[in-house]
């Protein structure tokens, strides 16, 4: 393998490593801005929002430059993104900050994945691939961990600074090992969404969308989950994300092998279902049991939930490439840009349920959306089974 794969994992990793870990930053920030915790809720929103649109928007306008010119320009945003964030004195800068940082890490994303094509070849296509996204999952399963117990120690801060380190480290190393002259073809904006027309594509992004945002409902609160609604002290939330985090890699990992057994919707269906029973588990705990044992039961679902959870994703992608493989790199942007838009709006929706009902309820509201997606998924089984059920008649 080229290691040059490892160095394009790494900037996926420092980069998803911030949109992860500010479940744990959340109360910190708060404090020191001086405003509650679900308006800090929206640095999350803007960091997503950002990379959703920033992703599709920058790869269109830059899509003929050079690769190395362009992952080193969009990792040195990213430096400087996550050094104003750290030097920040207002909310306003640290939300600028996030939107730097969230359009450089969506650049990033889009022109890595073509990068490591280009080093790798077509005949190792689907590895390169799977190595830089890995970046990605490692940043949940370790990433967001390290990053809330240097936050535990250092403040919020040192989280950023140290995210900025090793981001600066990748940008010197990518624009030493990367070569020169490598460039793709400038494709349109409007073309790119064109695929978003094929049949079937839109009704299954709308499924991504839904599902990460009851996700996230939860997962960008965790913090006030754990520590108001289950009693848990703050030092219990790196240990609770590394255990979220190591079942993201376990379920990421299977979720390949069971969609190509038992088929990707089968995956997507069962991931569903047992999002919206692990939800409603979390809301019954924190709102039946006391402290001393929701605490730990919330700490146990933990593990179970980031395999459930991270099942998804992979199928998903999956199911959506079926409806139009000849566009699969247009649908699987598109698809990535779903994903980041369902936590943006998860955040948006987990921080008005904190201001108005219980951190027991954002369990309640996670379960209700993937409820939803699901029955949105099944009912468009329905439609495109009943013409074949007319023709034959």
């Amino acid at each position: 393998m080229d290691k040059r794969l490892v160095w394009l994992a790494v900037g996926s990793f420092a980069m998803s490593t911030v949109g992860f870990v500010f479940s744990a930053l959340l109360p910190q920030i708060a404090a020191d801005t001086h405003i509650s915790i679900p308006s800090a809720g929206y640095l999350i929103t803007a960091f997503s929002l950002a990379y959703a649109i920033g992703a599709p928007t920058l790869s269109a306008l830059v899509g003929a430059v050079d690769r190395r010119a362009v992952l080193t320009a969009a990792m040195l945003a990213f430096v400087a993104g996550n050094g104003i964030a750290a030097t920040s004195s207002s909310f306003i800068t640290l939300l600028l900050a996030q939107l730097v940082m969230g359009a450089a890490a969506g650049l990033f994303a889009a022109t890595a994945q073509a990068t490591a094509v280009a080093l790798a070849g077509p005949d190792h296509r689907a590895l390169a691939i799977s190595v830089v996204v890995g970046g990605t999952t490692f940043a949940v399963a370790l990433g967001a961990p390290l990053g809330s117990l240097i936050a535990t120690v250092w403040g919020w801060r040192g989280t950023f600074l140290s995210v900025a380190g090793l981001s600066l480290l990748t940008t010197l190393v990518l624009f030493w090992r990367l070569p020169s002259g490598m460039r793709g073809v400038r494709l349109p904006l409007s073309e790119r969404f064109l695929a978003i027309t094929r049949p079937g594509v839109a009704p299954a992004l709308l499924v991504t969308l839904l599902y990460l945002t009851g996700a996230f409902v939860v997962i960008s609160y965790l913090a006030p989950l754990a520590m108001e609604g289950a009693g848990l002290p703050r030092m219990a939330l790196p240990g609770m994300l590394l255990s979220f985090g190591i079942g993201a890699v376990i379920g990421n990992l299977s979720s390949g092998f069971l969609a190509d057994r038992f088929g990707a919707g089968r995956v997507v269906v069962l991931s569903m279902l047992m999002s919206i029973t692990i939800c409603l588990l979390i809301a019954l705990d924190l709102k039946v049991l006391p402290h001393a044992l929701s605490g730990p039961l919330l700490i146990g679902v933990m593990l179970p939930w980031g395999i459930i959870g991270w099942a998804f994703p992979p199928a998903q992608a999956s199911r959506v490439v079926s409806f139009a493989p000849d566009v699969a790199h247009l649908t699987l942007s598109l698809n990535a840009s779903a994903i980041y838009f369902g936590v943006a709006l998860g955040t948006v929706v987990g921080g008005r349920v904190l201001e108005y009902a219980t951190p027991s309820d954002l369990g309640l509201v996670a379960a209700a959306l993937p409820l939803v997606a699901l029955l949105f998924m099944l009912a468009g089984r329905a439609t495109q089974r009943r013409p074949v059920a007319d023709a034959a008649e």
